[in-house]
């Protein structure tokens, strides 16, 4: 692998708590939990986790107290880190898992960053970048967090060389696609959803109509954004290029354990194969890989290596074909 480091931001982590349900879930029942596990998380942490799992140069900037449970989570992990302390304990998100793979998240909304600890962080991710490959700002905005924080910290982070990815959702996307072109980053990782909120267009009629689905990523072509990740589920997923390639992804099939972080390993792996100098094509075939087997493990585990079987997944030139059987895969994890 070629040298280069990365950086992920992840500005609401958490220790992510996943409950293995012995059937579908039951409401007001009493349900007997399987194995269960805790694990440090938030997207960009996953990421991070990802890419030094692989083998790459990681840091992960957090804004955690040094005695936080997800802190010393990280330290086990021997994860790179820059913390900023916040005076307040990071929150739990909860995964319950069905033995089909179905997930269902509980998230607790996180630690308030006010002025002055947006100021820390934004400097940290600054002083990070120099030198940096890329630069990952990744998940939800916890309270008190202005929606148009991402866009200020793309702006903050070009003059360092670094180039920027982002993977977020809801307000904090639609913010930063209406920040203007200065603003784009240079990869969007959305998934059909977050696509759909972005564009106004159905979820439902962008997977359907591939004429629909083009008109969608080239609106954020239009806007400025470099290159866009999409991942589409059991789908597998689009990536497409301001030069104006565009290559599809089939998924291998799998046994799906837990999708939660399986769109941030699919990320990881485009950055991956992006380090190694591969085309657009193979940074395709990368991160649909990588984010299956993330699918492939319990809870928010991240693939090591061996896990990985680019060979497996399929990828050819133009849009996918709608699938009448999709199944669950990589990239519909939530921040």
């Amino acid at each position: 692998m070629s040298g280069g480091r990365v950086v992920t931001l992840t500005a609401n982590p958490s220790l992510d708590r996943t409950l293995a349900l012995p059937g579908p879930l039951l409401r007001g029942e009493v349900a007997r939990l399987g194995v269960s596990s805790t694990e440090p998380g938030g997207k960009g942490v996953n990421v991070a986790r990802a890419l030094a799992a692989a083998g790459a140069e990681a840091l992960a900037v957090v804004p955690a107290d040094p005695t936080d449970p997800l802190v010393t989570a990280l330290h086990a992990l021997r994860l790179p880190l820059v913390t900023v302390p916040t005076g307040a304990p990071v929150r739990t998100n909860y995964s319950l898992t069905e033995p089909d793979g179905t997930t269902t998240k509980l998230n607790e909304p996180g630690t308030p960053l006010d002025a002055g600890l947006r100021a820390a962080l934004a400097a940290a991710v600054a002083a990070a970048a120099a030198g940096a490959r890329w630069v990952v700002l990744s998940g939800s905005l916890p309270p008190d967090t202005p929606e148009d924080w991402y866009a200020e910290l793309v702006r903050a982070v070009r003059g360092t060389g670094a180039r920027v990815a982002v993977d977020t959702s809801e307000a904090p996307l639609r913010a930063l696609l209406a920040a203007g072109p200065d603003a784009a980053p240079d990869l969007l990782k959305p998934n059909a959803e977050e696509l759909a909120q972005v564009t106004g267009t159905p979820e439902a009629a962008l997977l359907a109509d591939p004429a629909a689905l083009s008109a969608a990523v080239a609106r954020l072509h239009d806007g400025g954004v470099g290159e866009v990740l999409l991942t589409l589920g059991g789908d597998g997923a689009v990536l497409s290029t301001a030069a104006g390639e565009v290559w599809s992804a089939r998924a291998p099939r799998i046994a799906v354990r837990s999708t939660v972080g399986a769109g941030d390993s699919s990320l990881a792996g485009h950055l991956l194969a992006d380090l190694a100098g591969a085309p657009a094509a193979e940074r395709l075939r990368r991160a649909v890989a990588t984010g299956s087997a993330a699918a492939a493990l319990p809870g928010s585990a991240v693939p090591t290596p061996e896990l990985v079987d680019p060979a497996a997944v399929p990828v050819t030139p133009g849009l996918p074909v709608p699938s009448p059987e999709p199944v669950p895969a990589a990239g519909r994890d939530v921040p």
